[in-house]
């Protein structure tokens, strides 16, 4: 399994996201830290992820998908639940 770092954008306001949203939970592994951070953790390759995520996304909104398994990370403000979840995950 490898975790990655999820951040996008979503340009159009007011859009409805649900179903992105339960796309990047189905994952099954994940953590949400800021607005528009997931951490997932996944067997899926980052360009499968990407693909996978952004067909639940409008065509103009962007994406970042980054492998962070085994990277050194900092951090500040983040609930208990996140930190313990990325000291475990990462």
């Amino acid at each position: 399994m490898h975790t990655y770092l999820v951040s996008y954008d979503l340009i159009q306001p007011g859009r409805d996201y649900t179903t992105l949203y339960a796309n990047l939970k189905s994952y099954g592994t994940w953590a949400k830290p800021l607005e528009s951070v997931w951490l997932i953790k996944s067997s899926l390759g980052v360009e499968q992820l990407r693909n996978s995520i952004q067909a639940y996304m409008d065509a103009n909104d962007k994406i970042f998908v980054v492998e962070v398994t085994g990277k050194a990370a900092a951090w500040r403000n983040l609930s208990v639940e996140i930190s313990t979840w990325i000291k475990n995950s990462l």
